[in-house]
């Protein structure tokens, strides 16, 4: 009967010091994965701080550099279009001039003279050719150029009379105000490429600024369940901490002495720092909630478990 009662006591020794070892192990588990989800969680909040670094300074890139840059050009562009309607405005009023002076010429015969222009233009053309291939004798060689020289003086007093008429000076100006504007439009096409060079830079700047904060809504969203795994770990291992507790007191002899006990100490200091660090970024988001800034998924979630509290 002694020898019975000794076995069954062995047993429940053994199978109580099982229990504790078991109990042990879960803790020293649990404790493991909760603090590789805080390093985890530690690790997304300095990507997103990254990102947030980067958004800032990509959008002060754009704006500081692209957009002010193409709005500068733009505004040229915008001058300089206004400049060639005037000059648009200005050649139109000349052309229209030039052809009510050639419909006055035209009915006074003046029109004639310009054909005749034309006319010894070609005469003496065909006489230099055929000085140049035909076999002459000096004689007939003078008699052309004689008649080269008659037809020069004729063309001479032609444009003359021709440069001081309306018409002339009204040509002069018409060409003129070509040329301006061909520089205009020479212009106008750089100045539009470069506000467009800096419009794609921009643009290409914001996207990736997009890019950067799709990112970051992907990190806020696995930083969230990484929070809530190990929030859970943390729950676990507090509840095995106190089983451990219950049965470490069972196994103590009747006579221990309370005095003399050590306490359990868990290990506080990794989670004093997340809770600084906690502290910390919630303070920033009820400042930037304070200016009427934009709070992401996280310092939002910080601020309603403040105000739940």
């Amino acid at each position: 009967m002694n020898l019975s009662m000794s076995r069954d006591n062995t047993g429940t020794s053994q199978a109580s010091n099982l229990s504790f070892k078991e109990l042990q192990f879960q803790i020293e588990e649990f404790r493991k994965k909760r603090d590789d989800l805080n390093q985890k969680t530690k690790d997304y909040i300095n990507e997103l701080q990254e990102i947030d670094n980067q958004v800032e300074a990509q959008l002060k890139i754009a704006k500081e550099n692209y957009q002010k840059k193409r709005d500068y050009w733009n505004s040229k562009v915008k001058k300089l279009k206004d400049k060639k309607i005037e000059y648009k405005k200005i050649l139109d009023g000349f052309i229209d001039e030039k052809k009510n002076i050639l419909k006055i010429n035209k009915s006074n015969g003046e029109s004639k003279k310009v054909f005749s222009i034309k006319q010894i233009e070609r005469k003496i053309e065909n006489l230099e050719r055929k000085i140049e291939i035909e076999y002459l004798d000096i004689t007939e060689e003078n008699a052309i150029i004689d008649k080269i020289k008659e037809l020069a003086e004729m063309k001479q007093k032609y444009l003359s009379e021709e440069q001081n008429s309306e018409l002339f000076k009204l040509e002069k100006k018409i060409k003129i105000v070509k040329l301006n504007l061909n520089k205009i439009y020479e212009q106008l096409n750089k100045w539009s490429n470069k506000s467009q060079n800096y419009h794609a830079k921009m643009h290409e700047t914001y996207q990736y600024v997009n890019n950067l904060r799709e990112k970051k809504k992907s990190l806020e969203e696995e930083l969230i369940v990484n929070k809530k795994a190990a929030d859970d770990y943390h729950e676990r291992f507090l509840r095995l901490m106190n089983q451990r507790k219950k049965v470490s007191r069972g196994k103590r002899p009747q006579n221990f002495d309370k005095s003399t006990r050590r306490p359990y100490k868990v290990n506080t200091k990794r989670m004093e720092e997340l809770e600084k660090l906690k502290q910390d970024k919630l303070a920033e988001a009820l400042e930037k909630q304070k200016a009427g800034k934009k709070l992401n998924l996280y310092e939002a979630r910080l601020i309603l478990e403040k105000s739940k509290g």
